[in-house]
């Protein structure tokens, strides 16, 4: 039986939450810094995205969790190769909870956070925080 690695130990200091946004609003979170200014793999590192169950998101309404990275903390840009996460409200019970890892992509920059937009009419998440985080 083959063993899988899973990186469990987080750093505090690593850690970004963001309160969901309003229905029709984006928001972002404070930035990760990665303390490297070179592109290239940081090994035994994944990125994590947790977010709770949104019961209040609205049927067919979608919320989007896009991580973001820059090299100077001011100018973000999606990462090209970490995709969208986009849940949807469904069955009057908003969406399930999020929970990905991420390998860091060879050319990420400096700075990380997450950006979280949600459909205009797709109710009250605003009680829900997601959390970005590196884990070791």
């Amino acid at each position: 039986m083959a063993t899988i690695n899973i990186q469990k130990l987080q750093d505090a200091n690593l850690i970004v939450t963001r309160t969901l946004p309003a229905a029709g609003a984006s928001n972002s979170s404070a930035a990760i810094d990665l303390a490297t200014t070179t592109g290239g793999r940081i090994p035994r590192v994944e990125l994590g995205l947790e977010v709770p169950a949104t019961p209040s998101l609205v049927d067919a309404k979608t919320i989007t969790y896009t991580i973001e990275d820059s090299a100077n903390n001011s100018s973000f840009a999606a990462v090209a190769d970490i995709p969208a996460i986009v849940t949807t409200g469904a069955g009057g019970v908003g969406a399930a909870a999020v929970s990905r890892r991420f390998k860091l992509p060879i050319g990420v920059r400096q700075y990380l956070r997450l950006t979280v937009a949600v459909l205009a009419a797709g109710g009250d998440n605003t009680g829900v925080t997601a959390s970005l985080g590196l884990f070791f």
